[in-house]
C-alpha cells in the first residue's frame, strides 16, 4: 500500500451522490443531519422574534469562545456599521483633510471628542493655515518638539482683537430709532 494512496472503503459501498453536490444517498447520518437542519431552518422562521432571541441567546451561552468570535465575525460581515470614526479608518492625511474645512470653534469641539480627535485637531498643520488666512505670523522658528504652537498663536491673536474691538454694540445702535428733531 502507498503511503498518499486513498483509504478503502470506511463505510463499505461506495457513497453514492446523484442528483446532489454533496449529499450522499446511501449514508443515513449525512441525510438524516441535513434533514434536521432544513426541518430546524423551517421551524425558525415560523418563530417570533422573542423565541428567536431566546433561542439564540442559549446558543450562544453554549458556544465555545472561539464559535462566539466567529458569529461575531459573521454579525459584523453582516451588520454595516452604525456610528463609524472615519479618523480611524480613513488614511491620516484625507482626515486633515476634511478637518481643514472646520472653522476654529468646531475644531476646539472636535478636541473634545476623544483623544485621537485631539491629536488631530491640535495639529500646527491645520492651524497654521488658520493664522495665514489672516496674515499672522509667529515671530519665531518653533522646534519639531513643540506642537500646539499656531492654535496658541491663534487664541492669542483673537484674544488681542477682543481687546482691541469697539466699545460701541452695533445691534443696540440699530435697535434705536434715529431721532431727527430733538
Amino acid at each position: 500500500m502507498m503511503a498518499f494512496a486513498p483509504p478503502k472503503s470506511i463505510d463499505g459501498p461506495k457513497m453514492q451522490t446523484k442528483m446532489s453536490t454533496w449529499t450522499p444517498l446511501n449514508h443515513q447520518l449525512l441525510n438524516s443531519q441535513v434533514t434536521f437542519c432544513v426541518l430546524l431552518f423551517f421551524q425558525f422562521d415560523k418563530w417570533t422574534d422573542s423565541q428567536r432571541r431566546r433561542i439564540l441567546t442559549g446558543l450562544l451561552e453554549r458556544c465555545s469562545l472561539s464559535q462566539q468570535k466567529f458569529c461575531c465575525r459573521k454579525l459584523q460581515e453582516k451588520i454595516p456599521a452604525e456610528a463609524l470614526d472615519f479618523t480611524t479608518k480613513l488614511p491620516r492625511v484625507l482626515s486633515l483633510y476634511i478637518f481643514s474645512f472646520l472653522d476654529p470653534r468646531s475644531l476646539c469641539r472636535c478636541a473634545q471628542v476623544c483623544w485621537h480627535w485631539k491629536n488631530l485637531a491640535e495639529l500646527d498643520q491645520l492651524w497654521m493655515l488658520k493664522c495665514l488666512r489672516f496674515n499672522w505670523y509667529i515671530n519665531f522658528s518653533p522646534t519639531p518638539f513643540e506642537q500646539g504652537v499656531w492654535k496658541k498663536h491663534y487664541i492669542q491673536m483673537v484674544k488681542e482683537l477682543r481687546v482691541t474691538k469697539p466699545k460701541v454694540n452695533f445691534r443696540q445702535k440699530a435697535a434705536t430709532p434715529y431721532k431727527f428733531w430733538n
